[in-house]
């Protein structure tokens, strides 16, 4: 090959390689600063320690911070649009839950598709929702609150930690399958609920295993069951509700997103960061202890839970005529 050649050659990759810098930035010091998390709900909660703890690990294994910033609302409607809303960069990620899968059945009229405004990095953990009450509660069993709410409908309350979340749904099904009128509380999350719980402001929650198992080991909230369809073994002797109102099945998961056309390249770098994050023992302690199981793959795989969730819950919302209150 000619110099004259080459050197058209290599000013041809050139070209190309500054082409697509500029469609969106050089990646080989991929990251190269702190990188942030969103958190769509208020802090203390299981979401937040949950993203708290994969975020200390990622960080390890990207040698950036990874920065946790909490945005509660609207049933984490404004953590998630913060994210659609970010450049498509690899700095602003968000860990998002079962409101991702439900709200657009929920809510209409979202800032954002929920199908085309995200990019999937990995789901993380799944895990069941658990029905608790404070320990001073009269109510021990599923029968006691079913008995109790026939008795006096609307007066027993539920709360939550936003409208669409876990803990809302759970709440809806459990009234909608029992055939009793529960009133549903929300709040800006689940640290703020359970503080009510505990007050005895609001009767009881269902709420995600990583939020309701400190408390519970504590002995300041007491397990009434849990929302799966088998027996946990980090709620050792707690009945499934399922056990006294047969098909009531409802499963909490997280899941890492990116805002959608963030560079395959980075997304592969962001799930490589979770994978090795989920596999020190610090993070496997801390959700094999509230219930959960580590469930980390592909991004593909996190697309696909989700949109089957999607279908499941949009099913279920019809059938049973949920609605948000």
């Amino acid at each position: 090959m000619s110099f004259q050649r080459r050197l058209i050659r290599s000013g041809i990759i050139l070209l190309g390689l500054w082409g697509s810098c500029l469609a969106f930035p050089c990646l080989a010091g991929y990251p190269e600063k702190p990188i942030r998390m969103i958190v769509p709900f208020a802090p203390g909660g299981g979401t937040d320690q949950i993203s708290r703890a994969l975020g200390a690990g990622m960080a390890k294994d990207l040698e950036q911070p990874v920065v946790i910033e909490n945005k509660p609302g609207a049933g984490t409607v404004i953590g998630m649009d913060t994210v659609a809303r970010s450049a498509a960069d690899g700095y602003t990620i968000v860990m998002a839950t079962f409101a991702h899968a439900v709200n657009s059945g929920l809510q209409p009229n979202l800032p954002f598709d929920t199908d085309t405004a995200f990019a999937p990095v990995a789901l993380v953990a799944r895990g069941p929702n658990v029905l608790a009450v404070r320990e001073e509660s009269p109510f021990k069993s599923v029968s006691d609150i079913i008995a109790a709410a026939m008795t006096k409908p609307g007066v027993l309350t539920y709360a939550s930690q936003g409208n669409g979340t876990s803990a809302h749904l759970a709440g809806e099904m459990f009234s909608n399958l029992a055939r009793i009128e529960l009133t549903h509380v929300p709040y800006r999350g689940a640290g703020p609920a359970m503080t009510d719980v505990l007050g005895g402001q609001v009767d009881m929650i269902f709420g995600t295993a990583a939020a309701v198992s400190p408390l519970i080991s504590s002995g300041k909230l007491r397990a009434i069951a849990i929302t799966g369809t088998s027996p946990s073994a980090a709620f050792s002797g707690v009945p499934t509700i399922s056990a006294t109102i047969p098909g009531y099945s409802v499963e909490s998961w997280y899941g890492l997103y990116a805002p959608a056309a963030t560079p395959a390249a980075v997304i592969e770098v962001l799930n490589a960061a979770v994978q090795n994050a989920v596999k020190s023992p610090q993070f496997i302690n801390k959700v094999e202890q509230e219930g959960l199981t580590i469930a980390v793959g592909t991004p593909l795989a996190l697309e696909q839970y989700v949109q089957a969730e999607q279908a499941r819950w949009r099913t279920i919302m019809t059938e049973n005529k949920i609605r948000l209150q």
